[in-house]
Formats: C-alpha cells, structure tokens, sequence
C-alpha cells in the first residue's frame, strides 16, 4: 500500500482524513454535496498511514449516519472490476469496516452490501468477519454454499480450506456451517476443522527453525548465522545467553560485543544492556560510531531497552548527538527522565518538529514525556503537533499532554475530541471538555446511549454526571 496524500490541516478533506473532530463538525455545517465528496474520498482511499492501529471506521460510518447519505458510492468502489485486480485487503478494508458499524446502526443497505460482497467479492474473509458479529444465523448459513465454492473439491483445496478455517479471525460462521446436514456443506467444514487443528498441533509437536547449542560460543555463532541469512536474531540470542552464560562467560562476551562479527556483537550488546553490566554504556556508545549500520541500530536499541538509572544519567549527556543515539536519548529522558530534564526534554521537542515535522516517530515519546513532566510551555508546540499530525494515534497522545500542559485544552480542543476518531482520545476529552458549552453536554449524552461506543468512553461520560453536572 502506497502513503496516502493527506490534504492540509486547514481543508474540510485534511481534517477528515485525519480523523479529527471538527472535520465532522466542520463537515455538517458545510454543503452537503461537499461533505459526502470529502467523506467518500477518505472512506474510498484509505488516509490512514498505519491502518492496523489507526481507528476510522466508526468515525466515517456515524457521519454518514447523520450526513443521512446513501452507500451508492462504496457500492460502486467495492464491486468495481478492479476488485478482482488489486486484491490487497488495504483497497476495500476501511469501506467494509464502515458497512459493519452501519449495519450495527440498523442500516439494512449495509448489512445487504456485505453479504454481496462475501458472496463474490475479493476481501471476502474480510466481509464475512464483519457479518460475523452483526447478521443472523440464516444470512450467515446462506452464505455457505458461495463461500465453500470457493474451494475447489481437490486435496490443494482442502487443505486451502482447512486452513482459513484454522486462521478464521472470527469462528461464528464456520461453526453454523459446521451443523449442516448437506455432505458438501457441513462434512466438509467438520473436516476441515480437523484439519486445521492436526495442523496447529503438529505445528505446536515440532517447532520449526535452527536453535542454537547449549554454550555462549553456540548462541554468538548462532546470531551470526542468522544476519546472514537475514533474520535478526539479537533479542532472542541475548535471552539464551541468560540461560547459559555464567559469571566466567563475561570476559568472552564483552569482547564480542567489542570485536566480534556483526551478529556476535549485536547479540552481546543486548545481552550486556539487559543485565545492566557497566561496561555496556561505554559499548554502545562506540558501537554506534561503527561503520556497520546493523550494529549501530542494534546498540541504540539496546540502550532504549535498559530501564536502570545509569541510562538516564548517560542520556543526558547523549542528548545533543545530532544522531540516532542522541534521539535515542530524548526518548529516554522523556520516559523516565526527572523533573530536572524538561528543559531537555523541551528542547528535543522543538528542535525534532522543526528538522522533522509533526510526523516524526521520535515525537510519540516527546510528546508523551511534555504530558508526564507537565512542560507547561510546551502547549505551543503540542497544539502544532496536534493540528498538522496525519497520524490520530499521535493526535491523541498530544491530546493528553495537552490536558495536563494546557489550561484552555478544556473549553478549546477537548470540545472537538469529543467527535474524534480515537476512542482514548474521546475518553480523554469526555474526562476534561468544558460542560458549559451546550455542545458538549449534547454530545457526552449521545456518546453514553450510543451502543456502538467504547465502556472506557462511557464510563468517563458518566463519570461528568455527578449531582453537580446540573447541566447535563
């Protein structure tokens, strides 16, 4: 899947792509035509930069709830011959995603839309999962036969099939098959079934794989075999160096870690940074300056894997390097460093947003760390991470840092949080938007008798009406 072109913060498209509360907002009061143009267009082409963490489903499908929109459009995307050409899940995911939140809203369009769609569509596992938790025992036994036809009546069908049965995200559906009476309906999924799990068991019988011999010269090896194959083998080679590594071992494995293969020295770095050995510091340091980028990258994530206050102290001299450790270090003074270290913490903030804009990955722990030392002056730069991030797992974490930094988050951006796509984002703006605005008390009743919300959001709901919520 290629990155999606996000249009800017400041458009009615830049804000729903980024799943934002006042792109609802802001898509309400505007034209309608214009709305459903901007909401099809992100529902059709997927903004979302990470989609197996990012939430939009249900953002999208309650505006087109109160947008009171027909589903013409996503009809037209899911059943276009392109279906059967570009068969990454990605194409059509979010619009099925969208189809079941619906279909839980009682929208019987959706609900005949998805099981067209398992009947004959490409991402049919995926439609099916939908269906799975929202449509009665007779829609989902129709489904069967079209669903089985898929797989041929051969020994490479069945096993095909005994194998989604076994990875079957949801199992309802194939369980109703399963009690059919039809030989080609019901014996074969029994069958299947029992496939599957001979499969999972000879699987789980003999574990696949080389492992390494039982001594610390066997484990380095090991690690080194594995780069050149091109599987990293650092973390898990540092754990067998726990079982089998003595006191006298150390000597041989500090000087792997110095001057051993690629594979050896990363293995005996993680190893050293987990056992919080003195020496270890100084290792990673040099490493980092190594021509070999592998082992570069293993010492700084060995050193964001130490948790000692040895770490800490080191990162503060660590954190003005203009390289990855020096980044690495700001992540570590944001999470575990002291009240002492805002200003750095500050710093790397400011100073990462302008070289790397408001989607840099260093900034999750920034911004986490200006919300936990509560860097009151950092609301300025938290407000611009959170208008312009294309990311809402990010928008989010700037939202509760927000809550603790800033003294107008509460009648200013947890007003729209309320409306955002991220349910921890709306539990955070249920906790702290200001009731006075008669906007908010309308939505935190809607949010607490929607059936579709998260417990955790409607326990901060209910959490604001108290007796002395009069206006709720």
């Amino acid at each position: 899947m290629f990155d999606p072109v996000i249009a800017p913060s400041g458009t009615l498209l830049g804000l729903l792509q980024r799943g934002r509360g006042d792109g609802t907002l802001h898509a309400l009061a505007a034209p309608r035509a214009e709305a459903l143009a901007a909401l099809n267009h992100c529902v059709l082409n997927d903004p979302r930069h990470d989609w197996q963490v990012e939430n939009r489903s249900l953002y999208y499908a309650r505006l087109y709830l109160d947008l009171h929109s027909s589903l013409e459009e996503i009809e037209r995307h899911l059943f276009d011959t392109d279906d059967h050409i570009d068969t990454d899940e990605s194409r059509t995911g979010l619009a099925l995603a969208v189809l079941g939140h619906l279909a839980s809203y009682g929208r019987g369009d959706a609900l005949a839309l998805l099981r067209r769609y398992a009947a004959s569509g490409a991402n049919w596992a995926w439609a099916l999962d939908e269906l799975a938790l929202r449509d009665n025992d007779a829609g989902l036994r129709a489904l069967a036969a079209p669903v089985l036809a898929r797989f041929p009546a051969t020994p490479e069908g069945d096993a095909e099939l005994a194998a989604t049965v076994r990875d079957a995200f949801e199992p309802r559906p194939w369980r109703l098959w399963a009690e059919d009476a039809r030989e080609t309906i019901g014996a074969r999924i029994r069958a299947a079934r029992e496939a599957g799990s001979f499969d999972r068991w000879q699987r789980q019988m003999r574990p696949s794989g080389p492992r390494p011999g039982w001594s610390v010269q066997a484990v380095l090896d090991w690690a080194q075999e594995g780069l050149e194959r091109g599987s990293a083998l650092h973390v898990p080679a540092a754990r067998c160096l726990s079982a089998v590594a003595g006191p006298d071992d150390r000597p041989a494995i500090v000087e792997a870690a110095r001057n051993g293969s690629d594979g050896a020295r990363c293995a005996a770095l993680h190893y050293l940074a987990e056992s919080r050995d003195p020496v270890v510091l100084d290792l990673i340091e040099a490493a980092v300056g190594d021509m070999s980028s592998t082992v570069a990258e293993a010492a700084v994530a060995a050193f964001e894997r130490m948790c000692g206050e040895e770490a800490v102290d080191r990162a503060r001299g660590w954190v003005h390097r203009p390289d990855a450790l020096g980044a690495s270090a700001a992540g570590v003074l944001a999470c575990r460093g002291g009240a002492s270290d805002a200003a750095l913490v500050l710093g790397a903030l400011r100073e990462t947003v302008r070289a790397d804009g408001p989607d840099a990955p260093l900034l999750w722990d920034l911004v986490d760390g200006a919300g936990r030392l509560g860097i009151a002056c950092a609301a300025p730069v938290l407000r611009h991470v959170y208008r312009e991030t294309a990311s809402s797992q990010l928008r989010g974490r700037a939202a509760r840092a927000l809550a603790a930094t800033d003294t107008s988050f509460a009648t200013g951006f947890a007003v729209e949080c309320l409306w955002d796509c991220e349910e921890t984002t709306r539990e955070v703006a249920a906790l702290h938007a200001e009731t006075g605005d008669v906007r908010v008390a309308e939505r935190l009743r809607r949010l607490a008798a929607d059936p579709a919300e998260e417990v955790e959001v409607q326990t901060a709901v209910r959490s604001r009406m108290g007796p002395d919520t009069t206006a709720m």
